[in-house]
């Protein structure tokens, strides 16, 4: 019974029904399902499932964020069960749009796929101080810190935030991944970031990938 209804609450996800995914969660909640097993196997099984059919053109943006707010409805009824279980967030990640900046739905879109990845993510919001950035990486000590960008005219502020790390001597306990339209892997390589992902999709394999590293 149990993996039926996992893949359920995994479907309703991929589909992108919200009006539903709330009753699938909290049955699943009755019958005494794991709640790491509804997280892991329906809800973020299911944004992999999203994330590799838009990194295929399968799906676009539109289809990504109807899944993306159908997973967050679904984490928010789990979530206050998590405490309960002691379950600990796979990492933490502070993200923002860089100062000078107020785009921000792509950063949100890439918010709710890491979190949709089981990740304790700090939305730092837009037009991003560096100076800011810099003291809640002292203040929060997160495993990585996600920069974004959508105007040309902005992405300096993604090197001087690298600079301000490395002056104050905290740039080796935090990895940087950049994001944004304008900006290329060469880009991210030239400013002296660990990596750049080029849409959601790929932010969430990064995020892995760094994370792992740590």
């Amino acid at each position: 019974m149990g993996s039926t209804q996992i893949e359920q609450v995994r479907q309703a996800v991929v589909d992108g029904k919200h009006n539903d995914i709330e009753g699938l969660v909290r049955a699943a909640i009755d019958d005494r399902i794991e709640v790491e097993q509804i997280i892991n196997e329906g809800l973020i099984g299911a944004m992999d499932v999203v994330g590799s059919r838009f990194a295929n053109s399968e799906i676009f943006v539109p289809e990504m964020l109807v899944s993306a707010l159908t997973m967050k409805k679904g984490l928010a009824i789990v979530k206050p069960l998590l405490t309960e279980t002691n379950t600990e967030p796979k990492g933490t990640i502070l993200i923002g749009t860089v100062k000078g900046d107020l785009h921000d739905i792509g950063k949100n879109l890439v918010i709710m796929m890491l979190e949709g990845a089981g990740l304790n993510v700090v939305d730092l919001g837009v037009n991003l101080s560096v100076e800011k950035a810099v003291t809640k990486v002292e203040e929060l000590k997160p495993d990585i810190l996600g920069l974004s960008a959508l105007l040309t005219t902005t992405m300096p502020e993604m090197q001087k935030v690298i600079k301000l790390l490395e002056d104050k001597g905290l740039r080796k306990s935090v990895k940087v991944m950049v994001g944004g339209a304008p900006l290329d892997r060469t880009f991210a390589e030239k400013i002296g970031a660990d990596g750049y992902g080029k849409d959601a999709a790929e932010a969430v394999q990064l995020a892995r990938t760094l994370m792992s590293q740590n």
